[in-house]
């Protein structure tokens, strides 16, 4: 099993994709609807999502 410091260092990993995500859909370009389904989906599912994002979100 991975040590408690290995796991709270992905865990902060994580908080800052998902922080740097975000920050990007906010600035994107894109509808109001948008933004929001995809801050929601990082909200919700912090690993599914932010894999979503890299693969569908910007282009």
């Amino acid at each position: 099993m991975f040590s408690l410091e290995v796991t709270g260092l992905l865990g902060l990993i994580v908080l800052a994709f998902n922080i740097y995500a975000i920050i990007k859909i906010v600035q994107s370009r894109a509808g109001t609807g948008v933004k929001v389904l995809w801050v929601l989906l990082i909200l919700f599912l912090p690993v599914v999502g932010l894999i979503l994002w890299f693969l569908l979100g910007p282009k």
